[in-house]
């Protein structure tokens, strides 16, 4: 990270969504995995998701760089390039779907760290809005007084567009990060569900 670029603030107050606890205890994460140099002409957010499910069944979701699709709306389809096998530096090929200010969308996968529950992507390609977009993803899981529930955090730094405010680029992205979360939560709680019927 560069000594001139300011850093961003999203470990300084809680964002929506999660309580005081819940921030106390992501804190760590959000300072190591969620703080990006953001100096001029760049914009970031951090969204947060609480999910009735464990941890190991989104996680599950989140990891598969091969399959964003399966939570992520706007996504028609998705090929890794070189097959399937998901490792860090590997690409894959997104198409959208038709309606947004995009096409396609050529992104490599940053970091994917099972045991911590860690994974990311850069956009490095592609027709559409989102230039030089960075984004980390962590999964957290919490066991309270025998309720289980998961924390997911969301952050990204982009480039905003000539033309644009960063309000304005913020809003566009954190509408669609706000979408897939839900569309994740509604993912996962339903698979939970169904996997606490199986044992039952």
């Amino acid at each position: 990270m560069a000594d001139s670029e300011p850093t961003t603030t999203h470990h300084l107050s809680v964002p929506p969504g999660i309580t005081h606890d819940e921030f106390d205890e992501l804190f760590p994460s959000i300072t190591q995995f969620h703080t990006y140099s953001a100096g001029p002409g760049k914009c970031s957010s951090l969204l947060t998701k609480r999910i009735d499910a464990p941890q190991d069944i989104v996680w599950s979701i989140v990891r598969r760089f091969d399959k964003p699709q399966t939570y992520k709306h706007f996504i028609r389809s998705c090929a890794v390039e070189g097959g399937s096998r998901m490792e860090v530096g590997c690409t894959r090929q997104v198409n959208v779907i038709s309606g947004l200010p995009a096409d396609t969308s050529t992104e490599r996968l940053d970091v994917l760290d099972d045991e911590r529950r860690v994974t990311g992507f850069s956009i490095i390609g592609g027709e559409h809005r989102l230039r030089n977009y960075r984004s980390v993803t962590t999964v957290h899981g919490f066991n309270r007084d025998g309720r289980i529930w998961t924390v997911v955090l969301e952050s990204y730094v982009v480039d905003v567009p000539e033309g644009n405010t960063a309000e304005d680029t913020r809003l566009f992205a954190d509408t669609v990060v706000k979408l897939n979360l839900k569309k994740l939560a509604s993912v996962t709680e339903r698979l939970a569900r169904d996997d606490h019927g199986n044992r039952s």
